[in-house]
């Protein structure tokens, strides 16, 4: 908040705030506004350096499992030239689909729509099996496309999925976000974008894992504004509170020391 003398200002102290008058709370607002335009300028310029980094070019052909059958990589961008890869996590024998990704999902149906429109595909991909995606999918009420890469190394290549073999070596830790780093899953969360020019060759333009994916959470975005805010101090595992939206039960209590644990398998 603004900087504003305390001993100049009426306050009543309520459990979450300080009230004070209309005019010092418009001096206060407008202090913030002027931190968060300049927070703006920042975004805007980071968004114009990220579309400015090197392009890297895909040279596997990748083949995808998807509801009308076989797809490869450039199948994939529909006829755009833009396409946005959602890393959903949700291994091969999982009775579900990670929570937490479940948790952004909720909000993919009405992107996808408006960023067609953008020469931009979205889609999700997993490396389950498409009949567990698609069990899932229907469970959910999602529309989004949603393939599998379970016959390809797509998920390992782009380092969303991690075999035993690379948890073994690297004595815990795995590469993810550009590091190795210990992780709690044999599945990460992340997105990529790619671009195929005219030629039909494709390039991969981006990938983000971890809180970089923080600005796609819409939940979180409207949160923020709030009082409260995320009111995620003192779990042990931030999103422990989140449960897959057909799984809410008013008065539910948060077990603040409870860690990410991954989906169980069907054999469980």
């Amino acid at each position: 908040m603004a900087t504003l003398t305390t001993s100049k200002m009426t306050t009543n102290k309520t459990e979450l705030g300080t009230v004070v008058p209309q005019a010092e709370w418009i001096a206060a607002r407008k202090e913030l506004l002027r931190k968060e335009k300049e927070f703006s300028r920042l975004r805007d310029e980071l968004a114009r350096q990220r579309r400015a980094l090197p392009w890297e070019k895909v040279e596997q052909n990748y083949v995808f499992d998807g509801p009308k059958g076989k797809e490869t990589l450039a199948d994939l961008f529909a006829g755009r030239s833009q396409m946005i890869v959602y890393h959903f996590m949700f291994a091969p024998g999982w009775k579900e689909g990670c929570p937490s990704c479940s948790f952004l999902a909720d909000g993919f149906d009405g992107a996808a729509v408006h960023l067609a429109h953008r020469d931009t595909t979205f889609l999700a991909i997993s490396r389950a099996t498409l009949p567990e995606i698609e069990a899932f999918k229907k469970r959910m009420g999602w529309r989004f496309k949603w393939v599998s890469s379970f016959a390809n190394d797509f998920n390992y290549d782009y380092h969303v999925s991690f075999s035993t073999e690379e948890q073994a070596k690297g004595k815990g830790k795995v590469n993810y976000n550009y590091d190795m780093t210990e992780f709690p899953s044999e599945e990460g969360p992340g997105t990529s974008v790619f671009y195929k020019n005219k030629a039909g060759e494709i390039f991969h333009t981006y990938s983000s894992y971890a809180r970089g994916l923080d600005p796609m959470v819409a939940t979180y975005q409207w949160l923020d504004l709030t009082p409260k805010g995320r009111d995620e101090d003192g779990l042990a595992h931030t999103m422990a509170w989140v449960r897959h939206h057909d799984k809410y039960v008013d008065g539910d209590v948060v077990d603040v020391k409870a860690l990410y644990v991954q989906p169980a398998r069907t054999e469980e």
